[in-house]
């Protein structure tokens, strides 16, 4: 059972929902509680977006029910056609994500069958969920995206590294490597929807400074050496295996392959602060990637299947050294901006 902050802040939301609705004296609370539990958003962006998103689509629903129980009554078909109405507007208004909370007070509406007065308290019922959802996730452990995002670099890497070091000699079992690739994939997406969010917030809430603009190409360049080395094992599952190789063959894959491993792996130190100045465990790695790839292709004939496999495995393997150039040269930028600071 895992217990994180977002279950704790339902929790909190859904408890401070039903309390607030109980001083108002709403007649039932439940749809406060109900209201909560939809409004919770993983970002702070997020969370005011939804805010003012839902409080639009939920007024025009609950005009659309009163109008709808007055005109029609509260019988189960008015109800659904008053909510196909709803659903396909909120579709028009790019509000997709509002759905599921407006066609609750929809239907809480259209229970009144055309009083106001009691359309009226439904409405303010379900609003009062969603400002203790509001409240609560900004205020207790609000999201911290970016925090999370590193923490997780370094865990994505660690899984990454062990396959790929075993990938070429295929010492995992089948069944152990297929979960351990499908569960990185997993993380990788998890990590692309992390950045996401940052991402979104950084340029929505406020104009971005210099700093944190250079920060997001840092994690864009993080995000992106994950995903060319998980594009790695994917070819190797396709193609490498499929294909006729001597053990000469193997011995090449495998030492390349652990060239970049460490080197993608001094690279992450070098972002953590943990490398002298001026040291460096591994040199340049251009010449070592281009030979790689000649050395692959260089015996390739036309109409040799086998050998276009292991092409197009090598192609991905030089994909994954250059992206991790393209970081090295990141991180020796930053460096030489943090120690010009401490300079200054």
């Amino acid at each position: 059972m895992n217990f994180g902050a977002r279950v704790l802040k339902t929790g909190l939301a859904v408890t401070l929902a039903l309390y607030l609705a109980t001083l108002l004296k709403f007649p039932s609370p439940t749809g406060a509680g109900i209201a909560a539990i939809f409004a919770l958003q993983p970002s702070i962006y997020r969370s005011w977006r939804h805010f003012l998103d839902q409080v639009q689509t939920s007024t025009i629903g609950a005009v659309m029910a009163l109008l709808g129980g007055m005109l029609l009554s509260n019988q189960p078909i008015a109800v659904g056609i008053v909510c196909i109405l709803v659903i396909m507007l909120s579709m028009k208004m790019n509000r997709a994500d509002t759905i599921g909370l407006t066609l609750v007070t929809v239907i809480s509406v259209m229970d009144a069958s055309g009083q106001w007065q009691f359309a009226l308290n439904r409405f303010l019922m379900l609003m009062t969920g969603i400002v203790s959802a509001f409240f609560i996730n900004i205020l207790v452990f609000p999201p911290k995206p970016r925090k999370q995002y590193i923490n997780q670099i370094e865990s994505v890497f660690s899984s990454l590294s062990l396959l790929l070091r075993t990938a070429v000699s295929h010492e995992m079992k089948e069944s152990v490597f297929r979960d351990e690739k499908n569960s990185l994939e997993g993380s990788i997406r998890s990590l692309a929807d992390k950045y996401a969010l940052f991402e979104e917030e950084q340029k929505k809430l406020r104009k971005p400074k210099y700093s944190e603009t250079r920060q997001m190409v840092v994690y864009k360049n993080l995000l992106s050496s994950l995903q060319k080395g998980y594009e790695v094992l994917d070819a190797i599952d396709r193609h490498y295996f499929q294909a006729e190789r001597s053990q000469e063959t193997n011995a090449v894959f495998d030492r390349h392959l652990e060239l970049l491993i460490k080197y993608h792996e001094h690279i992450l130190l070098k972002f953590q602060d943990k490398i002298k100045p001026g040291i460096s465990e591994t040199g340049p790695l251009g010449d070592d990637n281009d030979s790689f790839l000649e050395s692959v292709v260089q015996g390739y004939e036309h109409g040799n299947p086998s050998r276009l496999r292991l092409a197009v495995v090598a192609g991905a393997v030089y994909d994954y050294g250059y992206q991790l150039e393209r970081l090295d040269r990141v991180a020796d930028q930053i460096n030489r901006g943090s120690e010009e600071k401490d300079k200054l």
